[in-house]
């Protein structure tokens, strides 16, 4: 075991490594992905259609979906044919190496299928500390100490036993074939791969995306993958247990335990013990202030994902107003979200964890939403910007956990789904980081998949000065919490009943998925914007409870910018590479939308 994995004491203090990560928290406001040309064909990227339809963040991917449908196929065996095509084609962002929130409707029942990785059963809460200080993100993500046990396949596997309805294998057909026969590698990708001069550290991400020289393989280049090719084989025959036990699994623990200068504590008890986790959707009601259906429920993930808790707060609070504003681009609007964006954040960084580990304040998560509470944190707002945004107290017990320091996180793809058989889904699925811990595993000579670095999502100050544990401290077997927020959404009555489905939206982005996926449903539901109109407008948000009001770079009027700064903060314009996808019921038909700013598209039919 290398010095980095001894355990240290932590008497290092929550406000100071906020401190020393804020350089690294800042990069948040780049990025850290280049805002490369976002498609690489003619994909539609908003599309009418009266049935079935997928929007992913690939044509290739949204293509095959639609042909599984087409065969029969219900939504969940679309969704396993896009990520498996995802894997392969957007390797930066998801794959069968990382984990997914599947939230699935029937026509009957509102699940979330929770594929979010484990921590091994080895690694001590301190992993991420040295010398009594947390390490920076950059100095532990590539390698294999931020790998977390993969779950998105396990998670999959038991989605498709329940609502699938074609064989296992037929869905691995289409990702085969492109990995067989090649795909062109997008100016996306090609882009990224400039940018991360880390994946020259792994000869197998050498091999695979790199010339002799070292320099990306060029944009147009045909790029074929035998050894996921190999791997998809042998899941699509063998089942799951091919990736969680046996020659694979033996594959995937060497690669992380044995990369050189920053080696990982996976075994093969943590791939085989792994299990996905079925939970009750967490719904909130809105009133829209539309005239035709006002109250709509939102539903998705809750705890060990922070998006649809952080979402509802933000809507409750803004709700809880007077009289919200409707302009999304003037100066009141993008102060009063962003003010109820920093206190649901400092929730998020008090309560929000595993709830296998930490119990919810008032015993339940639900609490963080009710209406009186979000009214009560509201009355923090006023005209200018708060010094600090405190956590509030829901049930007004003694607080067990010290709050989070302000952490990078990255990455993320999104698919939604409805099949035109009553089943309606929405997908966020990860490895965090562009390229993850930039590992590849392959069983064969070039190629395969790459690991995820989603450990980097605990805190990595597991207590603070006076040794309160932080709730987000990484333990033993541990979901890491999340931002990823996969949403379906549907009309209500004024009781909160569950009408029709009214649309599935999310998107990528580390924390900022918050926003991205916030701002375009407020806009939808409040605005009356169809989704791609919605997708559209610029974005803003915050990173972090007490950081700068990040706004898209040339999107905003330099007046709005002055006149936010003379509310108090301080503003950021960058790049905001959001890869929204949504489906929106239009009449007795569907309007799909994907975001321009990456490579989405639509299929349907």
């Amino acid at each position: 075991m290398t010095n980095q994995l001894l355990p240290f004491a932590a008497r290092w203090s929550v406000r100071t490594a906020c401190l020393l990560l804020l350089g690294t928290s800042l990069a948040l406001a780049k990025d850290k992905v280049p805002q490369a040309p976002a498609k690489a064909d003619t994909s539609p990227t908003s599309l009418q259609f009266q049935h079935r339809g997928v929007a992913s963040a690939n044509a290739m991917a949204s293509k095959a979906g639609l042909s599984i449908l087409k065969a029969g196929g219900s939504a969940v065996d679309a969704a396993i044919a896009v990520q498996l095509v995802l894997t392969l084609v957007e390797p930066q962002s998801s794959g069968i190496g990382g984990g997914a929130f599947l939230v699935h409707d029937d026509g009957k029942q509102l699940q979330v299928y929770d594929g979010r990785e484990t921590a091994p059963l080895l690694a001590p809460s301190d992993m991420f500390m040295l010398n009594d200080k947390p390490q920076t993100f950059n100095e532990v993500v590539t390698g294999g100490r931020a790998v977390g046990v993969p779950g998105l396949l396990r998670m999959l596997a038991l989605a498709h036993k329940k609502h699938g309805k074609l064989p296992w294998a037929a869905l691995f057909k289409p990702a085969i074939q492109i990995a067989e026969t090649g795909f062109p590698i997008s100016p996306r990708l090609h882009a990224l791969l400039k940018s991360e001069p880390s994946l020259l550290k792994d000869p197998q991400t050498v091999a695979y995306f790199f010339k002799p020289n070292g320099t990306p393989l060029p944009v147009g280049h045909r790029l074929t993958n035998p050894g996921l090719a190999k791997v998809y084989k042998l899941i699509a025959k063998e089942g799951t247990d091919a990736f969680y036990t046996g020659a694979l699994a033996q594959t995937i623990v060497n690669r992380v335990q044995q990369y050189a200068n920053n080696p990982g504590l996976l075994t093969m008890t943590d791939m085989y013990k792994y299990r996905p986790e079925v939970r009750e959707a967490m719904c909130f009601t809105h009133n829209t202030a539309q005239s035709a259906n006002k109250n709509v429920l939102i539903c998705g993930a809750g705890s060990p994902s922070s998006g649809l808790i952080a979402m509802g707060q933000i809507f409750g609070m803004l709700s809880a107003q007077a009289r919200p504003v409707d302009d999304m681009q003037s100066v009141d609007w993008l102060h009063n979200y962003n003010e109820a964006a920093r206190l649901a954040f400092a929730d998020r960084a008090q309560f929000v964890a595993d709830p296998a580990f930490v119990t919810a304040p008032g015993k339940e998560w639900g609490s963080l939403l009710q209406p009186a509470y979000l009214q009560q944190r509201a009355g923090l707002m006023s005209a200018r910007r708060m010094a600090d945004a405190p956590a509030g107290n829901p049930s007004n017990a003694a607080v067990s956990y010290a709050p989070m320091a302000d952490q990078p996180e990255y990455g993320t793809s999104h698919i939604s789904i409805v099949d035109g058989l009553g089943n309606a889904l929405s997908m966020t699925t990860s490895i965090e980081s562009g390229f993850g811990a930039r590992v590849m595993v392959s069983p064969g000579p070039r190629g395969g998949f790459l690991l995820n670095n989603q450990l980097t999502d605990f805190s990595f100050v597991p207590r603070d000065a006076n040794g309160v544990p932080v709730a987000n401290r990484l333990q033993a077997g541990k979901r890491p919490r999340s931002s990823m927020n996969p949403i379906l959404v549907y009309a209500s009555d004024a009781g909160g009943q569950r009408g029709p489905l009214m649309a599935s939206l999310g998107s990528p982005g580390g924390p900022m998925i918050i926003h991205y996926t916030g701002h375009t449903l407020w806009a939808m539901l409040n605005n009356g914007l169809e989704a791609q109109s919605a997708i559209k407008l610029p974005h803003s948000g915050v990173a972090a409870t007490n950081g700068p009001l990040l706004l898209e770079s040339g999107r905003y009027l330099a007046a709005t910018v002055n006149g936010l700064k003379a509310r108090g903060h301080e503003v950021q314009q960058t790049e905001m590479p959001s890869g929204l996808q949504a489906i929106q019921r239009q009449g007795n038909g569907w309007l799909g939308a994907a975001d321009t700013r990456r490579e989405g598209s639509v299929s349907g039919d």
